[in-house]
């Protein structure tokens, strides 16, 4: 299948639109690179806040882009440095950004023929009726968390969501099996995204995902960041509810042959990062021996207590092995990540800690043997990507789901108690570095790897998809 030709001056220009977050802008920017490279016609629209981050990180020269690929900005809504800003700008995308969406768009040289929004973008739905353009929503998720999302109003109207009280978050009341689910049969709803564990109905956070749910059910083209031989049964399912769904994943392998082009070097973007990455992390790995060294990160969002920094610091230190953790200046709740004397100087021993680093350079580093992960989707196909098993300690949004699917389905995971204890983290990185459970996750880490080489070759599944999505986003556009 190849992408059609046409004249550069009918070419589709596809606005994309990602949700603020680091995790989402780096899947988006991805794909938009994959999108260009099949001959269309980019705009990629931040938020000021994160265009600013984006530069800051990158570089001055960092998003000079090249024809046909340019970045725009919308403003964030909310001023820069309120509190818990993250949540303050998702609280304003339902209220404050159609307005300025749609000025926007009416300012561009070239019409926008098509929206590429993340899902979580729910304005931009009434965006494409307004403007009468198709419209295509790219989730970040793997299938069977997409699910668990999709299929919100069916436990709303079993009363099985939101929660009637507290109790049910201690009572046993999440263990309750769900069968009216397709294709996430065994499914408990402590396994579903962490939007079911509220018992307000008028939680924000509850109601920022229902209404974008809502939005996403009338969109009739539907991206998955996965590839299908992981999901085939969830994917199946979603095929019969969805017109078009699309599974294209990993990305980062998919534009492996495009890095390698001479020609798109052009596009300065590198890293995809907010946050200036730290060399000095690969050049320690280096030092180490094969498969000696566990790596952490709780991602770009995710907040833990001083206590619990601790328990974890306890326990890789007390594990002997060698460890690299990345952690955030704001990673730790009020407060900076400051460790004891005797904690200090066992990390200095065997550990190395940095603010932030290229996380698949590290993941792909012969010296990594495992992955310690909040069980974001990024960082979880990232390390199958890469042969490397994982310990998961889930928060919320979809890391439960993908926590169970790593443990009890694709085998390359151990799950940590979310009242995490320094003597378990001990112990489950001592199996994952040298034991047999180890051993054997790795050896299923590496067949899932293989199995994602073939779906990103030039005939695997998720390269037809790409190609299918760019010609349908041309047909889409002659309409």
């Amino acid at each position: 299948m190849e992408t059609l030709l046409v004249k550069a001056e009918s070419k589709p220009h596809v606005v994309f639109v990602p949700y603020p977050a680091q995790s989402h802008i780096k899947c988006m920017l991805k794909l938009a690179r994959l999108l260009h490279n099949k001959g269309l016609n980019i705009t990629f629209v931040n938020t000021e806040v994160n265009h600013k981050q984006l530069l800051k990180s990158g570089g001055p020269n960092s998003l000079d882009g090249e024809p046909g690929f340019q970045f725009k900005t919308i403003p964030d809504g909310v001023p820069e440095g309120t509190p818990n800003f993250m949540y303050a700008v998702t609280a304003s995308i339902l209220v404050n950004f159609l307005d300025p969406f749609l000025d926007l768009m009416g300012r561009l040289k070239n019409p926008g023929t098509c929206i590429l929004a993340d899902g979580m973008m729910p304005f931009t739905v009434d965006a494409a009726e307004k403007l009468k353009v198709p419209i295509i929503h790219f989730w970040t998720f793997p299938a069977c968390a997409f699910m668990g999302y999709y299929q919100a109003p069916v436990l709303i109207e079993k009363g099985l969501i939101p929660l009637k009280d507290e109790s049910c978050m201690t009572n046993g009341y999440l263990d309750t099996v769900i069968d009216c689910i397709p294709g996430l049969e065994g499914f408990r709803l402590k396994d579903l995204p962490g939007f079911i564990r509220t018992t307000n109905p008028n939680d924000a956070d509850y109601n920022y995902v229902i209404e974008s749910i809502k939005a996403t059910r009338k969109v009739p083209n539907i991206i998955l960041h996965t590839f299908e031989e992981l999901e085939s049964t969830v994917v199946k399912a979603l095929q019969l509810m969805i017109p078009r769904v699309y599974t294209i994943g990993p990305l980062e392998l998919l534009l492996n042959p495009i890095n390698l082009e001479e020609e798109t070097k052009k596009l300065h973007i590198k890293s995809y990062s907010l946050w200036k990455e730290e060399d000095g992390c690969l050049k320690w790995l280096d030092a180490k021996e094969p498969h000696s060294v566990i790596y952490v990160n709780f991602g770009s969002l995710i907040s833990v207590s001083l206590e619990q920094l601790l328990e974890f610091g306890w326990g890789l230190a007390n594990s002997n092995h060698y460890f690299l953790w990345i952690i955030r200046p704001d990673l730790v709740i009020g407060e900076s990540a400051s460790f004891p004397p005797e904690l200090k100087e066992m990390i200095n021993e065997r550990g190395f800690i940095a603010n932030w680093c290229s996380q698949e350079e590290v993941l792909k580093h012969p010296s990594v043997g495992g992955f310690l992960t909040h069980c974001g989707w990024g960082s979880t196909i990232e390390s199958l990507s890469a042969g490397v098993p994982m310990l998961c300690w889930p928060y919320l949004w979809d890391q439960p789901t993908n926590c169970r699917q790593m443990c009890k389905v694709w085998e390359v995971g151990m799950e940590i108690d979310s009242n995490v204890s320094r003597d378990q983290v001990e112990r489950l990185t001592r199996e994952l570095i040298g034991g047999e459970k180890g051993k054997r996750m790795r050896s299923k880490a590496i067949e899932w790897k293989k199995k994602i080489e073939i779906a990103t070759n030039a005939k695997g599944s998720s390269s037809l998809n790409i190609e299918k999505l760019a010609n349908d986003i041309y047909m889409f556009s002659r309409k």
